[in-house]
């Protein structure tokens, strides 16, 4: 079983802290501008500002011939359907739903990274991976998920969210892009986040000039955090650590989201809580024992 680097781990809780503190803060932007295309300018602007970075760091933007076609599959993967589906799945599904049916993509990457990649799970990773479940479970455990056909659209877009970014990182270990690390994150936000332009034209009408300066602050923090350096530390932390456990370790996002939105929306946190923060940890240390 591959070891996990020290680096990597701390790379692996970064991300889960950008993505996971960005959920109480995008509750907050939802009531003034649409899901996706918030996603679409922030990436377009994110990527442009990781393209700045690169070239101000020495890093090459040039993408080698050979490369392009996988660079395009990547970005596809880990941004275009992660965020596309599961945005898509927000018209039959409420967010609570659709964050629950979000964390099937560790089993997809679980059951992909064994006949890819060789990374047979042991028992300790199976472990982990019940132990994250329970948590995650347990968090949700308060939220009313009803089950029904109208609503079948949406669990199978999320799903299809969840395997994308299974795809996508398991393809990542199999067949890496030698690309330096904040250039590789600007081409993969940047074309990732193209797709989505049309369909936010197609599917929302925003009203970008009656935002407020709130509104305008958050949506600052997703572009810098979430789709920046959240998705510069995730493509590293793969690079580093076995695919299932880093998709364990988003895992970890939910319970920053939910740390967050006690601290800044004065939301609850308490024995359950506590309870799921301590399970999802257990596991994901207990993955990164191998």
């Amino acid at each position: 079983m591959p070891s996990a680097h020290p680096l990597g781990l701390v790379l692996l809780v970064v991300a889960a802290f950008g993505w996971g503190t960005n959920w109480p803060l995008l509750k907050v932007l939802l009531r003034e501008l649409p899901p996706m295309s918030i996603r679409a300018l922030g990436c377009c602007i994110a990527a442009l500002l990781l393209a700045i970075v690169a070239r101000a760091l020495g890093q090459s933007l040039s993408v080698p011939a050979g490369m392009r076609g996988r660079l395009v599959l990547a970005s596809l993967l880990n941004v275009t359907a992660w965020m596309g589906f599961a945005t898509i799945g927000l018209v039959w599904l409420p967010s609570s739903e659709a964050s629950i049916v979000t964390y099937t993509a560790p089993i997809f990457t679980v059951l992909l990274a064994w006949p890819v990649l060789g990374e047979r799970p042991g028992w300790r990773r199976v472990a982990a991976m019940l132990l994250c479940f329970t948590g995650v479970g347990i968090l949700f455990a308060g939220q009313r998920f009803d089950v029904g056909l109208e609503k079948l659209p949406g669990v199978l877009s999320v799903m299809m969210a969840g395997f994308c970014f299974g795809l996508g990182t398991v393809l990542g270990k199999r067949m890496p892009l030698r690309l330096p690390p904040v250039a590789l994150t600007a081409w993969q936000v940047g074309i990732g986040g193209l797709p989505l332009i049309p369909l936010a034209l197609l599917l929302e009408s925003p009203r970008w000039a009656e935002a407020s300066g709130t509104a305008w602050a958050l949506f600052a923090w997703m572009t810098i955090m979430p789709l920046g350096l959240a998705y510069l530390a995730w493509f590293e932390a793969v690079k580093r650590v076995p695919a299932n456990l880093a998709s364990m370790g988003t895992m970890l996002a939910p319970m920053f989201g939910v740390a967050g939105a006690a601290i800044f929306l004065g939301e609850p946190f308490g024995p359950r809580q506590i309870a799921a923060l301590v399970l999802t940890v257990s596991g994901v240390a207990l993955a990164a024992r191998g």
